[in-house]
């Protein structure tokens, strides 16, 4: 499960490094082929309103194997885009699709022991880590083998294989929810008014992943610009700064299983925070670079895992209902932050984008350390 969700995630990434490539090739400028790859998380919040929740009401086996065969499908749709518009189509398919990741976590939600739940998740996370390495890393090298087209034709067709092994391997059980599906689609808005837990765990993860999404988009381009006109297996390679974030989403999973969310939290911010300062300054040596990507990374994974524990055991029987709603709203913010940073970039240089990213940072720490009821 934790591979699925790996392949799954790291379909809307391995374009990230090839942001200078397709704009040549569409003959378009970076900001605009920026606003193009915020379509995928944009299609992925569709896909988790829209097809997440299926989890709780069908055969994960079913539902999850089905969604894996749609993405290839999207993936090589996308290849025919020869404008910057068809482009941004064919990503916001290919994330609704993509939102299978989230599916996967639901279910864990749903058939995870209690006393296990963040510890299992924070497996599942390192998949969904390690697919947004092996998504960037893998994208920029073979973008530059043979071509960003091929490229996604070749990730097209592992999603297929994936389909089959979860036919083989997932959980058949259906859910127990009664309510028809619109109805079901309808009453998730009414969750944020009656959870203040979901909110207020929503809005902070959001600010996080806005500054996520913001540091990895513009970097790309920072990196693709004088004085360092890398190109993007160059740049993908930076994501192998990501490694750390595998490893602490699996500690942090055992931490909040122990301690509870908030500490895991607040640690993953302040050590996320810190990689800021040194982001903003020191991108002309690639070792500091790097290093400051992996603590960054890995805070933020940290807290991620943490966070999104609480929202699944909110309601353990139909976990699928509160991850889509909570998943919505982290998404707005990794769309607004993917949009934000290639142009940042571009009108404000990388310090000030990468100090915009620290403030949501610490925006989401004083959410964090404010108390929140698990009622209305």
């Amino acid at each position: 499960m934790s591979l699925a969700a790996a392949l799954g995630t790291a379909t809307i990434y391995p374009l990230q490094p090839a942001i200078a490539d397709i704009a040549r090739s569409l003959d378009s400028g970076p900001a605009a082929v920026g606003a193009a790859l915020a379509c995928g998380p944009i299609g992925y919040l569709l896909g988790l309103a829209l097809l997440v929740p299926l989890v709780d009401r069908f055969s994960p086996r079913r539902v999850v194997a089905l969604q894996f065969l749609a993405l290839g499908g999207a993936l090589a749709s996308t290849t025919v885009a020869d404008t910057v518009w068809l482009l941004g189509v064919g990503l916001l398919v290919t994330g609704a699709c993509s939102s299978v990741g989230a599916g996967l976590s639901s279910v864990v939600g749903r058939f995870a022991p209690e006393r296990r739940r963040a510890t299992i998740l924070g497996i599942v996370t390192a998949g969904i880590s390690a697919g947004i390495l092996a998504g960037r890393i893998a994208g920029g090298w073979l973008t530059d083998v043979i071509g960003w087209h091929a490229m996604l034709l070749t990730v097209a067709a592992a999603t297929v294989g994936v389909a089959g092994a979860c036919l083989l391997f997932l959980p058949t059980a259906a859910g127990t929810l009664e309510r028809n599906y619109l109805t079901e689609l309808a009453s998730v808005p009414g969750l944020f008014l009656r959870c203040r837990l979901l909110r207020r765990g929503a809005l902070r993860g959001s600010l996080w992943f806005f500054a996520f999404c913001a540091v990895w988009s513009g970097i790309a381009v920072a990196l693709s610009q004088e004085p360092y006109l890398l190109s993007a297996k160059q740049i993908g390679l930076y994501a192998l700064a990501g490694i750390a974030g595998i490893f602490a989403t699996r500690v942090a999973g055992v931490y909040t299983d122990r301690s509870g969310f908030r500490p895991v939290i607040l640690v993953g911010l302040a050590v996320a925070g810190a990689a800021c300062a040194v982001l903003a300054f020191g991108l002309s040596s690639p070792w500091a670079t790097m290093a400051a990507l992996a603590v960054f990374d890995a805070g933020l994974f940290a807290a991620q895992v943490a966070n999104q524990a609480t929202i699944l055991a909110i309601d353990p029987s139909a976990p699928a209902r509160f991850n889509s709603a909570y998943m919505l709203v982290y998404f707005v913010g990794g769309s607004l932050g993917t949009a934000f940073g290639a142009a940042a970039v571009i009108s404000f240089g990388w310090p000030a984008t990468v100090s915009a990213c620290g403030a949501a940072l610490f925006v989401a720490g004083l959410l964090t350390v404010a108390r929140a009821s698990r009622g209305s």
